[in-house]
């Protein structure tokens, strides 16, 4: 049996062994005291729901689970036998942490409840593993001395730098405080992480050097690449290369660029080790350098499925914002912190951060980035309060170079949003993620130089935004929401998904305040008045496009979403076939069809006679005409004229010289009257066939009378009234 208050390490245990149960002495830590049990390895979620791969993946994961189960339930020295001895215990775990679906993997979102609660199951199950292993103290009875404990994980590979990673990628969301001191337990116990850690650095920079050899580009502070042979064609770059290379490429920027900032959040005392190899530079010219390029390509390369380009496009986005926290996380808390908090060699801390600000300014994509994030004016503001000795004047210089950076893409930083304080967000280490920024996606991401293009396919695909109570605006993806979700249904499982998201809304987005809230009873007034079991609401379902589209061509005879058969003959592609130009031509085909239309216009009426012997023709033309106007008809017209109708005849008209005169003619002047006499004294008596010659003769010699009066050369006696000589015409005429 075990000793009372002495450490694992250190106790002995008696046990009978053997085919005749002869006991035996044996530490308490020994490989005969593991229990025979084979530990299955891990498979991720079906990403289609098959009902025989649910049912596989089901039952793969009850064996996990009651696996795990009766590991946590064993006794402390039990309990580390197993842990330390049982190699497929290890590799049970270590596959969880390999291939369990991050945030933006399509498997993260099961297809089934069944499947959504079976991997609910297995992530508490292995975070409870992990958690019991990163413990060396349970109780005053059972513990390990600690300088033992550091050896134990260390030399057994318990824990190390990778797996140390993944555990704050998966378990990070909910649980960062157990996350935080299992990790610094780790670190506190064996020092040996640090330089495990500060290898683990060097490997992260190789990392972004290889991106950048991929891309065929070069920052400064990279590893020199090795010169091109001569008979090589080019380095590649992120348009040329393969779409499984670039796939590739983009998926190890954000698993990347994801891990390190869930771990420098989660363990800031790491921040330190970073910063020692000048991590903050490094990371803003590959920010620089790499990240245009990488969206160029994402954005203006075909692709076999645009399902496939707008994941990768959500990944850019995802792993820009996560690179813009880093360097946040890395300033505040290796220069702002101390500050802050007043510690010695203050002014060390603000020259530094001074000199980082300072580089920025010629990386105007990462700074534009970083702005709007988390403002420079508001950590400049910080800094004047907490040293009054600050030099204006560089102060100034960088305010203006922030300026002058959104003055060259032509926009201004979002003034209405308001900015996220150091100390309900940086001092904590939780990074509110923005929603737009200065260049477009995700973080407004739009090329340099381009204006206002819009790019296509992916570049719709955007996160939803979201305000908490300070009015900070919020970036998280439906599957984080989700996840939020299911870690508060956990331990809360009586509680509506509608009550929760209205929780998660009123406070941040924030799960760990919502648990602390909901079980300390102290929940917002108008969280209250809820019902705690209320449901998610329903989405409504938007009407489908081409219900409600509206077009000129709707209802033709070739809207083919309102008819079932459409007349092919009528539709054919570049010139139609059996058919030439003369044949066309010769197509008269239009002009009938036009005939028939206007046949209607053939039938003009110039004239209409009127023959008095009809009945009612004589009343139709004695009928009063309503629209004369007679208001003036008893004026006498010209009766109060001082100018008689002598003075008028007298006066000479004026006449075309002869020598203008074409061939002699008469003027057209003239002839145009004689006509309208003519066409008069025809209209009266329209019936005459043959008139009187002794009549015309006298009209004749009227007319000769008048023309000469008129050019003032006629004789005395030829001076006649021509009303007269009408008259005694009319009167001959009727005495005949």
């Amino acid at each position: 049996m075990a000793c009372a208050m002495i450490p694992l390490d250190e106790q002995q245990v008696t046990e009978a062994a053997g085919p005749l149960g002869k006991e035996r002495t044996l530490p308490a830590l020994h490989p005969d005291r593991k229990e025979e049990r084979c530990f299955v390895t891990y498979k991720p979620p079906p990403e289609d729901s098959s009902p025989a791969q649910v049912e596989e993946y089901l039952e793969h994961g009850k064996f996990i689970t009651e696996d795990l189960d009766w590991l946590l339930a064993l006794r402390h020295d039990k309990f580390w036998c197993q842990v330390v001895f049982d190699e497929s215990l290890q590799k049970c775990l270590d596959s969880y942490l390999r291939h369990s679906p991050r945030g933006l993997d399509p498997s993260s979102l099961p297809s089934s409840p069944a499947v959504a609660d079976m991997q609910r199951c297995i992530h508490r199950a292995v975070f409870m593993t992990f958690l019991r292993m990163a413990t060396h103290k349970e109780s005053k009875e059972s513990f390990i001395t600690p300088t033992v404990f550091g050896e134990i994980i260390y030399n057994n590979f318990l824990f190390d730098i990778p797996k140390i990673l993944d555990l704050c990628v998966l378990f990070g969301k909910g649980n960062a405080q157990l996350l935080h001191k299992m990790i610094e337990n780790i670190f506190t116990q064996q020092p040996c992480y640090y330089g495990d850690l500060d290898e683990a650095v060097l490997s992260v920079l190789q990392v972004l050097d290889t991106i950048l050899a991929k891309c065929g580009l070069q920052c400064e502070g990279a590893t020199a690449i090795e010169p091109l042979k001569l008979s090589s064609s080019g380095r590649p770059t992120a348009m040329t290369m393969s779409q499984q290379d670039l796939v590739d490429l983009v998926l190890y920027l954000c698993d990347t660029c994801t891990t390190i900032q869930a771990f420098l959040d989660i363990f800031p005392a790491a921040c330190s080790t970073f910063h020692c190899h000048s991590f903050l530079n490094r990371l803003a010219s590959f920010y620089e350098v790499a990240v245009p390029d990488i969206e160029k390509a994402v954005r203006k390369r075909n692709f076999d499925d645009d399902s496939l380009q707008e994941d990768l496009w959500r990944r850019v986005c995802h792993a820009r914002r996560r690179m813009v926290e880093m360097a946040h996380l890395l300033l505040l808390h290796t220069c702002l912190q101390p500050i802050l908090e007043g510690s010695e060699n203050i002014q060390t801390f603000v020259e530094e951060l001074l000199q980082h600000f300072t580089t920025f300014l010629p990386e105007k994509r990462f700074l534009l980035d970083y702005d709007e994030q988390f403002p420079i004016a508001d950590d400049i503001s910080l800094l004047q309060q907490a040293f009054p000795l600050l030099d204006e004047t560089r102060t100034s210089y960088l305010l203006q170079g922030v300026e002058d950076a959104w003055d060259s893409i032509g926009r201004r930083r979002t003034q209405d949003r308001p900015q996220q304080t150091h100390s309900s967000a940086g001092l904590t280490g939780q990074g509110v993620e923005v929603g737009a920024g200065a260049w477009g996606g995700e973080m407004g991401i739009r090329e340099p130089g381009e204006g206002g293009e819009t790019p296509r396919g992916a570049e719709a695909m955007r996160d939803t935004p979201h305000k908490g109570d300070n009015g900070a605006a919020c970036m998280i993806s439906a599957g984080e929401l989700e996840s939020l979700l299911t870690h508060i249904r956990d331990l809360l499982p009586d509680l509506g998904e509608g009550f929760l998201l209205a929780c998660l809304h009123q406070y941040n987005y924030s799960s760990e305040l919502v648990i602390n809230y909901i079980l300390e009873d102290r929940l917002h007034p108008d969280l209250d008045k809820l019902d705690r079991a209320m449901p998610r609401p329903v989405k409504e379902e938007l009407p489908p496009v081409l219900s409600t589209r509206s077009n000129v061509f709707d209802d033709d005879e070739f809207d083919v979403f309102n008819r079932d058969q459409v007349d092919m003959t009528r539709v054919w592609k570049g010139r139609r076939k059996g058919e030439s130009v003369r044949d066309l031509l010769n197509d008269k085909q239009h002009i009938a069809e036009q005939k028939e239309r206007y046949l209607t216009y053939e039938t003009v009426v110039d004239e209409v006679i009127v023959i008095p012997s009809e009945s009612g023709a004589i009343d139709n033309l004695n009928d009063y005409d309503d629209e004369y106007d007679d208001t003036y008809d008893i004026n006498q017209v010209g009766a109060n004229d001082l100018d008689g109708d002598s003075n008028l005849l007298n006066r000479r008209p004026f006449t075309i010289p002869q020598v203008l005169r074409q061939g002699g003619r008469p003027q057209m002047q003239e002839e145009n009257i004689e006509e309208e006499e003519d066409e008069k004294e025809d209209a009266v008596k329209r019936d005459q066939f043959v008139q009187d010659p002794a009549l015309l003769r006298e009209r004749a010699e009227a007319r000769r009378a008048t023309m000469q009066h008129r050019k003032g050369y006629g004789d005395t006696h030829t001076n006649l009234n021509p009303c007269l000589i009408l008259s005694s015409s009319s009167a001959t005429c009727l005495t005949m």
